[in-house]
């Protein structure tokens, strides 16, 4: 069993739902349980009412009230602040004498209390300083916010107030984290029974701050037949290094890319994939350069390829292959591409290997595609914001369509192995720059080397690489942060 509370982000429970899933809990513990749902929803208000005495000393408190059981979960926690000699305004977008079931009593039970519900208006004005509870809407959201719904999201998102959400920000979608023209920006959301998987891809980074999950108390094997949707990957498990380990046990990995101007990219991804651990590293890249790109890193053994016949013998020695960093898409690159491609190594591709795939029809069950947003719509054929609005069902083409281990990267990657859909929370807006896409697939295809299988060492390595950069941006801020800065983050996440 879950505790009641469980703090902090990053001892979430792994399994994540579909709200349709969710609700099925519900039931079955009203109705196969027999656990009153108003016993369900007082236990809900009280996580919340427990928060904001853990994290907030004020004791003025607004709470938005919209319909349905979401609403019902707000009324008890203004119950209980009211209780407890709080300052309390109920503001309500769906008049409670609408309310039903369970919903209806918390209100009644808040009414009781001594408190006072006031009906939504433009009038409204929110002293700074409170806290500000969104009950708005719950998991069922599957039209645009409108009307009233849409003002008093505005109105909170305006405040300066610490906003906590109950159960999902109000407008943000529950199974594909889209928002739904728009949503509450929640300083804090405490989710209930089993964690949605919207809540952690795409634009819910934005939206649900610090999450916190309860069980209500209910026994996890309760739901053991309902199956989940996706997995957050809280962890990594490298396998250990044997005492009497030489560099041919763990791997050579071959990179090809860096086209004439471009030899930053694979330089970067050459280097993470000795820092994660590979036995040899080789880099196939354009004559021009091929002399220097082993500055600084001297293990790197770099070699002038022009032509594809220079590039057979280093396949040959190769344990994984990585193709695409700053690989081009001219007739060098396309030449290199088409030479990988034919092969039965186990490869990454990246950048612009992803560009030259789209204009193909090939696939493979023994690659991994890293693409960002823009790239998984060039090869889905489509346009970057299909690929946004539906972060899972584009993931789940892309594997379908080109098979292998599929990465979307983004705020919430996810990781697609054919059978599930995995997502890591690791990583910070500093990624957002040059060359830390690079470094992510130097990382696969180092883990790949050292016999890990694609989607062990995809996942791993996912982790691992927003890991780094956040240790880096505790120490520096994320304000500047380079993929090169994350090197030494790397060497030391392998070695815990």
């Amino acid at each position: 069993m879950y505790s009641t509370l469980t703090l902090p982000m990053q001892n979430l429970p792994e399994k994540l739902y579909l709200a349709s899933q969710v609700r099925e809990m519900d039931r079955i513990a009203i109705e196969e349980k027999g656990i009153q749902g108003i016993d369900l929803m007082r236990r809900a208000g009280l996580v919340v009412f427990e928060l904001i005495k853990i994290h907030h000393s004020t004791s003025d408190i607004a709470v938005f009230c919209g319909a349905g059981n979401n609403a019902g979960d707000g009324y008890v926690v203004a119950t209980l602040a009211l209780e407890s000699g709080f300052k309390v305004e109920v503001f309500y977008l769906s008049h409670p004498e609408r309310l039903k079931g369970d919903a209806f009593i918390a209100y009644q039970s808040y009414i009781q209390a001594g408190g006072v519900a006031i009906e939504f208006g433009s009038n409204i004005n929110l002293n700074n300083g409170i806290i500000i509870v969104d009950a708005l809407m719950g998991t069922g959201l599957n039209r645009k916010v409108s009307g009233h719904y849409a003002e008093a999201i505005a109105l909170i998102n305006h405040s300066s107030s610490h906003v906590i959400s109950v159960d999902i920000p109000s407008g943000l979608n529950a199974d594909t984290g889209n928002i739904m023209g728009c949503a509450v920006k929640a300083d804090y959301t405490v989710s209930f029974i089993g964690l949605k998987q919207g809540m952690f891809t795409g634009y819910a980074a934005e939206y649900c701050g610090t999450v916190f999950f309860s069980s209500l108390d209910l026994a996890s094997d309760m739901f053991r037949h309902i199956d989940h949707a996706s997995r957050l990957i809280t962890h990594c498990c490298l396998p250990k290094r044997s005492r009497c380990a030489h560099k041919g046990n763990n791997g050579h990995v071959l990179l090809i890319g860096g086209d004439t101007g471009f030899s930053g990219a694979i330089r970067l991804a050459a280097e993470s994939a000795l820092r994660i651990g590979a036995g040899l590293v080789s880099v196939a890249t354009r004559k021009t350069h091929s002399s220097f790109i082993n500055m600084g890193r001297p293990e790197l053994m770099c070699h002038g390829v022009e032509q594809v016949d220079e590039l057979i013998p280093l396949l040959d020695k190769a344990s994984v292959v990585i193709i695409g960093p700053g690989l081009g898409q001219g007739t060098w690159g396309q030449d290199m591409f088409n030479q990988i491609v034919k092969s039965n190594k186990p490869m990454v591709v990246d950048a612009d290997g992803l560009n030259l795939l789209a204009k193909t029809n090939l696939y493979s069950d023994n690659w991994v595609l890293t693409p960002h947003p823009g790239e998984a719509a060039r090869l889905l054929k489509c346009s970057t914001a299909d690929v946004a609005k539906d972060r899972f069902s584009a993931i789940s083409k892309l594997q379908k369509q080109l098979g292998g281990v599929v990465v979307l990267k983004g705020a919430g990657t996810l990781i697609h192995n054919g059978e599930e859909v995995a997502i890591s929370i690791t990583g910070n807006p500093g990624m957002a720059s040059g060359g830390m896409g690079d470094v992510l697939s130097g990382m696969i295809g180092g883990l790949i080397a050292q016999n890990m299988a694609l989607d062990a060492a995809t996942t791993s390595a996912v982790y691992l690489h927003g890991k780094a950069a956040d240790l880096s941006a505790q120490q520096d801020g994320e304000i500047g942060l380079l993929a090169s800065d994350l090197m030494p983050f790397i060497r030391k996440l392998v070695n815990e």
